[in-house]
């Protein structure tokens, strides 16, 4: 533990609660306590309660409760360790001296937060200065003034490849710190490192505290390889766990009660600009679960708001499927869907602020937009068809780790499956209804609206392996399927454009895997779509040629013809496409089947034991899958 409980306690008692939780709450004492209006509902009548001899809120009509630091995560989304430091501050508390080690590594982050900083304020200048003429230019076009640059901190990198790296180096910067935190492009085969952004319009990403991490580069040049460019993965800048404009949304959204992702940078601003600043972006690739974790810290029901072309919706529903899983009571999404072939900033342009707001306004809940996507479009003439749904949207719906929001997702999909036959809306009985009276067990009253979803009786036998490999502590996760997504795409890398997002968003288990999943990813950051010569030579540099080996031997029989380089592309992107749907099934399926089994160890209930045997069943289904693709000569079969 970073605090020992005796320093905690020390702040508690300097501080009473009253004292912390008033300056946010016009408090009246009530007895022997404080009341006052919620600060996280809009209500008339004071349900808010602070008592200094516990040294506790509660609010009844939230449901929220805890101390001082947690009042402060909870109203400025602070982390624990930063409310601490706080409050520490203002009771006059010590914290613990740091050890040898911490302090060193404190030091040189504090080092790298300085560096970034300067780089911060170098890019500032440049576009001030000459050199950002046409970058001003191309702002005043998107009507993003002075004002606005200053207050997002835009700047812009010249279209010279020492620029920053000779600034910094004046200011005694070293070079392998700049390279460290991805100002500098390096290599083996670079004898002189360069700067990483040329001529770019800059945007700082900041993280929760205001200090500079990273930054993100808006190509001048139409022509240019990567229109948008984000720096690399750094000690400071992990891109799956941060959000854009988080720190300076952070006030707004809790004022709000609400938070607003969007796209891209000039999304965010665009967005603030018509008068929402509580907005944030996600950093290039689809939202992760520690960023939909970020979210929900600052509000119930975040708004995801996607631009209106194909992409978007591909965003909105990546987003849906991440989310999915980690929905509990009172947390969820809403997706608000911009008209067709427009960004935010188009928008605002073309229609003002009240068509932003409009698209707000219409956000459609979570269920909503799961039920469309399984829908629109669909043939459910037939009750195959409207089988076929059923199976497909039970299956997401199970995937809900909380077991209440999962009976009530049951519930109203259920009730919204039965209004699909058309018994339902003819209002006729069913032909294998009874009628009253009868005797026959077997076939009682069909379900009706509002009924709860049946207990699922469990006749199948569960397959544990998942097609893959067995260790002393459990089975291996899925090398098979790893080893065929990651090696057939070092012999295919042009199909790294279309499958770079869901290769970094996979969860690996093998060591080989993920060291070479890295180098795909950084090669297709750096040069787009690299040809096979190129990526061999970065293999050899790299010392991972033998790894490519090792993990090439792991891919299935069935699978191999995925390895050859003149494997017919368009067979060869479907398969990809399904073994990266059946690897992220299997990673979710896995992870509900442990907290399955540890509900059920807490509590051997018949709804805990349904849910363990309804987990069971959906893995042998994958793990069937997996087998018909591994029958021999199955490809073959399928090539003919």
């Amino acid at each position: 533990m970073r605090y020992p409980p005796h320093i905690l306690e020390e702040i508690r008692a300097r501080l009473p609660a009253s004292d912390v939780v008033g300056r946010r709450v016009r408090l009246k004492k009530a007895g022997r306590e404080w009341r006052g209006l919620s600060p996280f509902n809009s209500e008339k009548t004071p349900s808010f309660y602070v008592n200094d001899q516990k040294q506790f809120y509660h609010c009844f009509s939230s449901g929220k409760h805890g101390d001082v630091f947690t009042f402060l995560m909870e109203t400025e989304g602070l982390s624990f360790p930063e409310a601490v430091e706080r409050l520490a501050g203002e009771a006059g508390v010590t914290l613990p001296a740091p050890t040898a080690d911490s302090r060193e590594m404190e030091t040189k982050r504090a080092g790298a937060f300085e560096v970034m900083e300067m780089a911060a304020a170098y890019f500032e200048d440049q576009l001030k200065g000459r050199a950002g003429s046409e970058a001003r230019a191309y702002l005043d076009r998107r009507q993003l003034g002075p004002e606005i640059q200053g207050r997002f901190r835009i700047g812009y990198a010249a279209n010279d490849r020492y620029a920053l790296r000779d600034h910094l180096a004046a200011k005694d910067v070293d070079k392998d710190l700049m390279a460290e935190l991805g100002l500098l492009v390096t290599g083996d085969d670079i004898k002189v490192p360069y700067d990483k952004f040329r001529d770019r319009v800059m945007f700082p990403i900041t993280d929760s505290r205001g200090r500079v991490i990273a930054f993100g580069g808006r190509a001048m040049q139409k022509d240019a390889k990567a229109k948008y460019m984000n720096s690399p993965e750094t000690p400071l800048f992990h891109k799956g766990q941060i959000l854009y404009n988080l720190h300076g949304a952070r006030k707004a959204a809790h004022d709000r009660g609400t938070i607003i992702a969007v796209e891209g940078y000039v999304d965010v601003i665009a967005m603030t600009l018509a008068g929402h600043p509580n907005a944030v972006a996600g950093l290039g690739t689809a939202l992760t679960e520690d960023q939909i974790a970020l979210l929900w810290r600052n509000a119930d029901e975040p708004i995801l708001c996607f631009d209106g072309d194909g992409a978007g919706q591909r965003a909105a529903f990546k987003a849906l499927d991440v989310a999915l899983p980690g929905l509990t009571p009172g947390k969820s999404l809403r997706f608000a869907i911009l008209p067709e072939g427009q960004d935010p900033d188009d928008l605002l342009r073309s229609e003002g602020k009240g068509a932003i707001d409009r698209v707000l306004e219409g956000a459609r809940p979570l269920v909503e937009v799961l039920w469309s996507r399984a829908t629109d479009g669909a043939a459910l003439d037939t009750p195959e068809r409207r089988a076929g749904l059923a199976k497909t949207i039970r299956e997401m719906v199970a995937g809900i780790r909380d077991e209440t929001v999962r009976r009530f997702y049951r519930d109203e999909i259920e009730g919204r499956l039965r209004s699909l036959s058309p018994q339902a809306n003819q209002g006729r009985r069913g032909a294998y209804e009874p009628r009253g009276g009868g005797s026959r067990p077997a076939f009682q009253r069909m379900p009706r609206p509002g009924d709860p979803p049946p207990s699922p009786r469990i006749t199948t036998r569960f397959n544990p392996l998942f097609a893959g490999e067995t260790s002393a502590s459990g089975p291996v996760p899925y090398r098979d399927r790893e080893a065929m997504i990651v090696s057939s795409l070092l012999i295919h890398p042009e199909l790294l454009g279309i499958e770079a997002e869901d290769l970094a968003e996979l969860e690996l288990g093998d060591s080989d895997a993920q060291a070479l999943r890295s180098l795909l990813l950084d090669q297709h950051a750096d040069a787009g779509q690299p040809d096979v010569e190129v990526l061999e030579n970065r293999l050899a540099r790299a010392g991972l040629t033998d790894a490519a080996a090792r993990l090439a031997s792991h891919v299935r029989p069935g699978d191999r013809w995925t390895l050859d380089a003149h494997a017919d592309p368009v067979r060869l992107e479907d398969a990809l496409r399904q073994a990266v749907i059946l690897h992220r099934r299997s990673g979710a399926l896995n992870s509900e089947l442990r907290l399955a089994e540890r509900a059920m160890v807490e509590d051997e209930t018949e709804a805990n034991f349904a849910w363990l045997c309804d987990v069971k069943q959906r893995m042998a289904v994958v793990a069937g899958a997996d087998s018909e693709d591994d029958v021999p000569g199955a490809d073959e079969a399928a090539a003919r």
